[in-house]
């Protein structure tokens, strides 16, 4: 029996044997400008065929969930059905593969930091604002797109690196961002809050 892959169960598309060269779809049914692209471009067809699995492993984790696992499996599908759809809107970009590129490796690493597909690179535990008790908690997963999962409260977010002069600067959710310079960091809440904090390390592992 063929198993469907996840990104074909999730486009509703018919599942024939997959090129091992080839994306994760079949590219006989591509319905976008993206997609064609992806299929006569083998570094593209290897992200995809790579994030088919990285989703593929996010659904196993939310599936063994002990609670709440229907609700984290309906969300996760509608996250990645919202990213195909960010993706194909792609052909509005003025360069189509990098808008293309970018699209699969920040959501590879929102998936990976998300649902912990790695183990952490690091884990740097912040003090912001100057008080103990303001915490922020983030780990770093080497992805190839660098990522971060930030822990806050009982919030929970991931971003990707960004391009800045000097620093690091990881972008999550709704303008939540963390601008690492050496031990402090600048950290924002995400929207509509937007309170920015100047954070320090309080411990690294």
């Amino acid at each position: 029996m063929r198993l469907v892959h996840p990104l074909i169960a999730i486009l509703g598309i018919s599942a024939p044997a997959l090129a091992q060269d080839g994306p994760s779809f079949e590219c006989a049914n591509a319905g976008s400008e993206a997609e064609t692209l992806i299929c006569s471009d083998a570094d593209l067809a290897r992200l995809d065929r790579r994030l088919a699995d990285r989703f593929g492993a996010a659904l196993s984790v939310v599936q063994g969930l002990d609670a709440g696992a229907a609700d984290a499996e309906a969300e996760l599908r509608a996250k990645q059905r919202g990213w195909i759809s960010g993706r194909d809107d792609c052909w509005k970009a003025e360069d189509l593969r990098a808008c293309v590129s970018d699209a699969y490796l920040r959501r590879e690493g929102e998936l990976v930091a998300t649902w912990r597909l790695e183990e952490p690179a690091e884990t740097v535990f912040w003090t912001c604002g100057g008080t103990p008790a303001n915490e922020v908690v983030t780990l770093f997963f080497d992805t190839e797109l660098p990522s971060v999962r930030f822990e806050r409260g009982d919030t929970i977010d991931a971003g990707t690196l960004s391009r800045t002069a000097s620093g690091a600067r990881y972008d999550g959710s709704f303008g939540r961002f963390i601008w690492i310079k050496g031990d402090e960091a600048k950290y924002r809440e995400p929207d509509p809050d937007g309170t920015e904090y100047t954070c320090t390390v309080a411990a690294r592992r």
